[in-house]
């Protein structure tokens, strides 16, 4: 393949996204493609697997930021026309008779200090010579894992040790995530030398593909593991004991380092993130570290004052409220709470709620009654005085 096709090939059409596309969309694209094409899938298919090498080839640049980036500025600098018929040996190329001498673009001769020519954009896309750009073919951190769990409200505060099943992928238990049966082990992949991946050099320039010996992994496996077949992952059931910490709150989500996915080629495994669900309290609500509780009071108890019993966490306690308690006021007891993350504890407010009887019997009624007429306080001296004024300018 020569420089001009390299630069030319649409990445972006092979793997069927935008030029836009978001990495996340790239990765997506690329998983569907790879799955459908991939040689064992296709065996003898030479179509199938020259367009999975294509594939493999436009996500190695794609899924890079930094490749992708000099990928996009070179098809740029070289839309509309850049490489012509003509002659190029490397440093010179040109058409009609003329000669375009290209090492000022690539070293920067003559640019000044500090300035790398177009170089340093084709650094990343090509390799001089034989030289050969390994890639991180060993073994890789596992992907992690979401997982949800649902709390009492009580659990949340005081904190619980929840056993959480999790089914999917684990290191298998027979080859120890090696993927070779036991006794034996992968060797070093001689085409790639473990790198994963070979170059092809096409004159000055070389360009590097999949190993296709060892499938881009860097190691080949003469005897595979008869229980994962080579994989090093086999689908398991697991229970996992989680720790959820006292005064957790709804939606937080915990982690828990390690217990993800097992990393490919033996790797360690990725991290497990548990989001907790609060359920309600019949009697308490939550703000912050604070609990909160309504408490009906009768109108004599909020008149004349009384202490009442209200409920905790753990117990009761007294709450004294004086004579002409407003309803809704809110009362704050110290310490009953829920724990803080970095010590101490919330508090307990309790708001009173004046109850109005929807019944009342026959000496209630005639005992309100002679209340209302000894009264002798407008409780609402302005709204009065507001009704009394309107009706004098209106009558």
């Amino acid at each position: 393949m020569s420089t001009k096709d390299y630069i030319e090939k649409d990445y972006y059409q092979a793997l069927g996204v935008t030029k836009d596309a978001s990495a996340a969309d790239i990765k997506k694209a690329y998983r569907k493609l790879a799955r459908e094409l991939h040689p064992d899938k296709n065996p003898g298919n030479a179509e199938a697997e020259a367009k999975f090498k294509e594939v493999s080839e436009a996500y190695d640049v794609l899924s890079d930021d930094a490749k992708r980036k000099e990928y996009d500025e070179a098809r740029s600098l070289f839309a509309g026309g850049g490489f012509r018929s003509g002659t190029f040996d490397g440093t010179n190329f040109g058409g009609g008779g003329s000669t375009f001498d290209m090492s000022d673009l690539f070293n920067g001769a003559g640019t000044g200090a500090g300035t790398g020519g177009l170089g340093d954009i084709f650094g990343g896309l090509f390799t001089g010579g034989t030289t050969t750009r390994r890639r991180n073919v060993g073994p890789t951190k596992g992907q992690d894992v979401d997982a949800e769990v649902n709390l009492g409200f009580d659990e949340a505060v005081h904190g619980a040790m929840l056993p959480l099943q999790l089914s999917g992928p684990g290191t298998c238990r027979n080859c120890h995530g090696s993927g070779a049966r036991p006794g034996t082990r992968p060797h070093t992949c001689p085409t790639c030398g473990g790198s994963g991946f070979v170059s092809r050099n096409q004159g000055a320039f070389g360009f590097s593909e999949p190993c296709r010996d060892c499938r881009g992994t860097g190691q080949i496996i003469d005897d595979p593991c008869p229980e994962c077949q080579g994989s090093g992952v086999t689908t398991q059931t697991r229970t996992i004991n989680v720790r959820v910490p006292a005064g957790v709150r709804d939606g937080a989500r915990l982690r828990i380092p390690g217990k993800g996915l097992p990393g490919p080629r033996g790797g360690p495994a990725g991290d497990l993130f548990v989001t907790v669900h609060v359920g309600e309290h019949e009697l308490f609500g939550r703000r912050g570290d604070h609990l909160t509780l309504t408490v009906p009071i009768t109108f004599p108890e909020a008149t004349l004052g009384t202490t009442l019993r209200v409920p905790t966490l753990d117990g009761s306690v007294g709450l004294k409220v004086p004579a002409g308690t407003t309803n809704g006021r809110t009362f704050r007891v110290k310490g009953r709470g829920i724990a803080k993350r970095g010590g101490g504890t919330g508090d307990l407010l309790v708001t009173v709620e004046v109850a109005v009887p929807q019944k009342l019997s026959g000496d209630a009624r005639e005992a309100l009654e002679k209340y209302a007429s000894a009264q002798a306080d407008d409780p609402r001296p302005r709204i009065t005085a507001a009704v009394r004024a309107k009706e004098k300018s209106n009558g």
